[in-house]
């Protein structure tokens, strides 16, 4: 129907539909700009990229992506985490994935996390999803929860953690 009627509607009352239509989207507002500003938010910011020559000392925070090629001595909270293969991150990660190709001194906590041939972890893993590739060295427990971004009760799962940590130490991938 929409296209029919621009058809039928060549030249100067082309010029005169646009006006009513704007007319139209006026008394009609939050239609079209409902559209509109749906747009926008799908379109997603490039991720973060913190440097090799980067050192930040202090807490990292954001809802977006960060990728970190440098070294970052603190927690780092983010919606996607990868380290690269040269980056060095001392402190607790949270993130919903976590792509780890570096090092972690530190716990991780994400939905899904994936250490990669190259990742070096030294720390606790609670997760919802993990991957290990082969070669990755890993140095920890591995505990697996439904919801492991929560931080609440945080001292209880520590402490369970610590428990089985002497049984799964022997099972490093």
């Amino acid at each position: 129907m929409f296209s029919k009627s621009k058809i039928n509607e060549p030249g100067p009352k082309a010029d005169d539909a646009p006006k009513s239509a704007t007319a139209d989207a006026s008394s009609s507002a939050p239609r079209p700009q409902s559209d509109f500003q749906a747009s926008p938010p799908k379109a997603k910011p490039p991720a973060s990229v913190l440097s090799p020559d980067l050192h930040i000392t202090g807490n990292v925070k954001t809802t977006g992506d960060i990728q970190i090629e440098g070294t970052v001595e603190g927690d780092i909270r983010a919606h996607l985490l990868t380290v690269g293969e040269s980056a060095t991150v001392k402190g607790e990660v949270m993130a919903d994935d976590v792509v780890i190709n570096g090092r972690i001194v530190g716990r991780v906590r994400g939905l899904k996390v994936r250490l990669t041939a190259t990742a070096r972890v030294e720390g606790d893993i609670i997760h919802k999803t993990i991957a290990i590739e082969s070669g990755a060295h890993f140095e920890g427990s591995v505990q697996r929860q439904d919801d492991p971004l929560a931080t609440k009760g945080a001292a209880a799962p520590r402490a369970a953690a610590q428990q089985p940590q002497q049984q799964s130490a022997p099972q490093k991938g």
